[in-house]
C-alpha cells in the first residue's frame, strides 16, 4: 500500500509519574522528562513530513491531584510560557493551546496568546497542546456556543468550528504510551475515524524508532471510513 500523507497525530503522553516512581524520582522528575521528550516527538515528526501534533499535556481531571502535583505542573507550564517562545521560533514549531483557558491564571492566559501570536509567523509544524481540556467539556462548550447563538439547526461544520481545537486537522492516527488502552477524553468528537496505537512505553522511554514503525503500520492500513 502506498505511502499516506499523514495530517496530524495525536498523543497521550502517558507514564511521567510511574516512570518517576520506577526511577525512585519526584512525579515531577517525570513531567520534567516528559516535555524533554515532547520536544524529541516534535522534530521526529518533522523528519517524517508530519504537519501536525496535538499532545494530551493536562486534563480537566488532572485538576483533582494533588496540590503539591498541580501546583509543579502550573510552574512547568509557566516556565515554558515564559521562556520556551523563542526556541518554538528558531525551530519554526507553532505552537496552539486547545482546552479551557479561563481555569489557568490570568497571566498564563495573556502568556498563552502571546506565544500563539509570536510563534504563528513563520514555521513549518503546528504543536497543539491540550492543557486542561476534556472532550466532554469541549463538547458542551461547543453546543452552548451553538445555543447562545440561537442555531435551530446545526451542521458537522458549524459544531467543528466552536470546538477549542478548531482549526486542527482531526487526527490520523493517536498514540497512547505506557500501555494504556483508552482514550481517557482525548478528542472524541474529532478521533472518530484516527486509528490507534498503544505503546507499552512509558512517555519519557517512548524512542523514535517505536515513532517510525507506528507510522509505517498505519501506512499498511485501510481507512474507509464507514465507505
Amino acid at each position: 500500500m502506498s505511502e499516506q500523507k499523514i495530517k496530524c497525530i495525536g498523543i497521550i503522553m502517558d507514564g511521567n509519574r510511574r516512570w518517576a516512581r520506577a526511577h525512585n524520582k519526584p512525579a515531577f522528575e517525570g513531567h520534567n522528562e516528559g516535555y524533554k521528550k515532547l520536544q524529541e516527538v516534535v522534530r521526529w515528526a518533522r523528519k517524517a513530513g508530519v504537519p501536525n501534533i496535538a499532545a494530551y499535556a493536562f486534563s480537566t481531571e488532572n485538576w483533582e491531584r494533588s496540590e503539591e502535583e498541580v501546583g509543579h505542573l502550573m510552574k512547568l507550564f509557566r516556565f515554558v510560557l515564559e521562556n520556551e517562545a523563542r526556541k518554538m521560533i528558531d525551530e519554526k514549531v507553532r505552537v496552539c493551546f486547545v482546552g479551557d483557558r479561563a481555569r489557568f491564571a490570568e497571566d498564563m492566559q495573556k502568556a498563552m496568546v502571546r506565544m500563539e501570536e509570536e510563534t504563528a509567523k513563520d514555521f513549518n509544524i503546528t504543536l497543539h497542546v491540550a492543557m486542561s481540556y476534556g472532550g466532554r467539556a469541549e463538547i458542551l462548550s461547543a453546543t452552548n456556543a451553538l445555543l447562545a447563538e440561537g442555531k435551530k439547526e446545526i451542521t458537522e461544520g458549524d459544531f467543528s468550528k466552536k470546538l477549542w481545537s478548531y482549526p486542527m486537522p482531526d487526527p490520523d492516527l493517536i498514540i497512547r504510551t505506557s500501555g494504556e488502552h483508552r482514550l481517557s477524553g482525548f478528542l472524541p468528537w474529532q478521533s472518530v475515524y484516527s486509528e490507534l496505537f498503544f505503546s507499552d512505553a512509558w512517555w519519557p522511554e517512548f524512542q523514535e524508532e517505536e515513532f517510525k514503525n507506528i507510522i509505517d503500520t498505519f501506512n499498511t492500513r485501510e481507512r474507509r471510513r464507514g465507505k
